[in-house]
């Protein structure tokens, strides 16, 4: 059966025995996939290389080889047809960037590829091209600001300031339900996942017509889905989301952004703000 046919995620392995055939080569030797398909898997960053280095995505046939080295391609059909919006660049700090990320774009990637993720659209589409760093995550339904670095060194910088709870989240919610007073911030801090998590949130202002309530929402950590779970626990879930939520027929995308987002700038410590106001994406 041709390999293009199998529905299954496979992994393929090649060990180099010897020099004289390129990588995608090999992978389609080992496959028994066409030309064009190992060559869209390899671009989408569905094959690695192992070595005496350690193990990095390989993109091209022209990648070097050397006797003892390790090939995988991990081929997911599904996950190689998968595709995105594009993402908004807010703005270019040459060893960072911030950029809006939409909804239904990744953080970052899998072994199975990384062509729907913020750090290869910035990688193709920043100029000069770069290298980009994921130092903190965004939810694949929520939208919002999101920081990457372009070095090794603003990347520690950044992920000790998101360690050290410098940086400052904001995000723009909408919830159903008629959420308390806005003049009293509603604090949450059940723990998540076996770890502390605090959520505080305010009320902006609400619709009696959709009994939804706009919420402005800061944390000052960073757990797995944190917003949507506090607030669904406290009996106002996210609109739109039907993971947490209980309309299990609702039909709205996510309305979570990330609204707000305030750090160091790694090579000068000067802070930089930047805010997307609520109106953009209600």
């Amino acid at each position: 059966m041709n390999g293009e046919n199998k529905l299954d995620p496979t992994e393929y392995k090649v060990v180099v025995t010897e020099l004289g055939t390129d990588a995608r080569a090999r992978l389609i030797r080992a496959s028994g996939l066409s030309a064009n398909v190992v060559a869209h898997a390899m671009a989408s960053g569905a094959a690695w290389l192992r070595n005496r280095h350690g193990i990095r995505r390989i993109r091209r046939r022209s990648a070097a080889l050397a006797v003892g080295d390790e090939i995988f391609l991990n081929y997911d059909a599904t996950v190689l047809a998968q595709r995105c919006p594009d993402a908004l660049l807010v703005a270019d700090g040459e060893r960072w960037s911030v950029w809006h990320k939409p909804a239904g774009m990744r953080s970052q990637g899998s072994r199975w590829g990384d062509h729907t993720t913020l750090s290869r659209f910035a990688e193709t589409k920043l100029t000069p091209q770069r290298d980009a760093f994921i130092v903190h995550r965004l939810d694949l339904a929520a939208e919002g600001l999101m920081l990457l670095a372009h070095d090794k060194a603003a990347a520690a910088s950044l992920s000790a300031q998101f360690a050290a709870r410098s940086v400052e989240k904001r995000y723009h919610v909408a919830v159903h339900g008629k959420f308390p007073s806005a003049d009293t911030p509603q604090q949450y801090r059940d723990t998540i996942d076996g770890k502390a998590a605090d959520t505080t949130a305010k009320r902006i202002r609400f619709d009696p017509t959709d009994n939804q309530s706009i919420l402005s929402v800061s944390i000052k950590s960073g757990r797995k889905h944190q917003i949507r779970r506090h607030l669904a626990n406290a009996g106002f879930p996210v609109v739109g989301d039907r993971l947490y939520g209980s309309m299990v027929t609702e039909k709205s995308k996510l309305k979570l952004c990330a609204s707000y987002l305030a750090f160091g700038d790694p090579a000068t410590g000067a802070r930089k703000i930047f805010q997307r106001p609520a109106a953009e994406w209600l």
